[in-house]
């Protein structure tokens, strides 16, 4: 990445396709590269008009704001870096994207505290953490019966309760679309 192009990412699709958004720096932001995204989203036909989504660990929020640009209805994103939150808070503003809600919190606390149930959520921790491998349990009950759920890691996490639905790899990072396996 360029020095002019640090601590920025570009939309990729959607309403707010090309749009650019800025966060602080820091080593613990790592966001998801645009081809990861965009298979992502092309998992998920582009499309997520009428979703309700959970960007767990928003950090640079490039997960979160695709998609919200791709229609969903209602896109929470949560983050305890209080600098990042208002980085993310910032950007939500820039593109006018009401249908965000922005949580200054630990995933745990969050989820603890958590009535909602989701139709896609979105995982990518901090790599060196094996906060993956203690939210997944979490997470079920917050899924809708149709839920997808992203995630974005360094080594697979137990994925016993899991089917994978479809998975790639970029460099050092592993990504995969789950649902609850049958029975679960």
């Amino acid at each position: 990445m360029s020095a002019q192009h640090k601590n920025q990412v570009r939309v990729i699709g959607g309403q707010y396709k090309s749009r650019i958004l800025k966060f602080p720096d820091s080593l613990a932001l790592r966001p998801t590269p645009d081809r990861v995204r965009e298979t992502l989203f092309n998992w998920l036909g582009q499309d997520c008009t009428g979703m309700v989504c959970l960007d767990l660990f928003s950090g640079s929020g490039a997960l979160g704001f695709e998609a919200a640009s791709r229609w969903a209805k209602k896109v929470v994103m949560i983050e305890a870096a209080r600098p990042v939150v208002a980085a993310l808070k910032s950007n939500q503003a820039l593109l006018a994207a009401n249908q965000i809600e922005i949580i200054c919190s630990t995933a745990e606390h969050y989820l603890s505290r958590c009535q909602e149930q989701f139709d896609l959520v979105l995982l990518d921790p901090p790599f060196a953490s094996t906060l993956l491998d203690e939210i997944l349990p979490q997470i079920a009950k917050h899924l809708s019966p149709t839920a997808r759920v992203y995630i974005e890691c360094a080594q697979w996490p137990e994925l016993s309760d899991w089917e994978i639905l479809r998975e790639g790899k970029a460099g050092t990072v592993k990504y995969a679309l789950l649902c609850r396996a049958s029975g679960q």
